[in-house]
């Protein structure tokens, strides 16, 4: 007899259906480590990111004989976990930090550069384009091209203080006009990197 047998998630999905509690056990240990490395590094809060995946595998129990798994389980877990973190946010339960680490993140160049990305970027670019013409130019040197806010400040010949409160209202005008389509359109897209 062997010491572990290796079950497909389709097999530990029909073993949930028929009330078997292991197989949610083997179902939990298979993906909480990535489902709360994936929240996680939206959210950096741990408290948080246990909630969403607790609420997750409760849910997934309970709703275990109605569970519609037409994908895969993977992707049906990551997908919950995004709308977890969605609903964090929405709510106001994070810090407004979130929305601003997002668009940071949009524009680092580690990101893919898929049609998606290129389509949320360019929402970006649309609302920036709106901004006053120092407050817009700080944006693009700090975002665009990664530059601190001590060479803007030397570049644009201003205080740092003033290249601070630029990308302070840049990104407000950003949260104001984006809304939280845009959000779930960019959880959606970073958790699955």
């Amino acid at each position: 007899m062997s010491d572990k047998i290796v079950m497909s998630d389709m097999q530990l999905i029909g073993r949930l259906k028929a009330d078997d509690e292991a197989a949610l056990t083997m179902i939990y240990r298979r993906y909480w480590q990535s489902l709360f490395k994936a929240a996680y590094n939206i959210l950096k809060d741990r408290q948080a990111c246990e909630d969403i995946i607790q609420e997750l595998f409760i849910k997934l129990w309970d709703c275990r004989a109605e569970v519609e798994i037409s994908i895969s389980l993977k992707a049906y877990l990551y997908a919950s976990v995004r709308y977890g973190v969605y609903r964090q946010i929405r709510t106001g339960a994070v810090k407004s930090e979130i929305f601003d680490d997002l668009i940071e993140r949009l524009h680092t160049p580690a990101t893919h550069n898929s049609i998606e990305h290129k389509e949320l970027l360019l929402q970006i670019s649309q609302v920036i384009d709106t901004l006053p013409e120092k407050c817009r130019e700080v944006y693009k040197l700090s975002r665009e091209e990664c530059l601190s806010h001590k060479e803007i400040a030397l570049q644009l010949n201003i205080s740092t203080k003033t290249v601070e409160n630029h990308l302070t209202k840049a990104l407000r005008e950003l949260r104001g006009s984006l809304g939280t389509a845009f959000i779930l359109e960019a959880l959606m897209f970073l958790l699955d990197k």
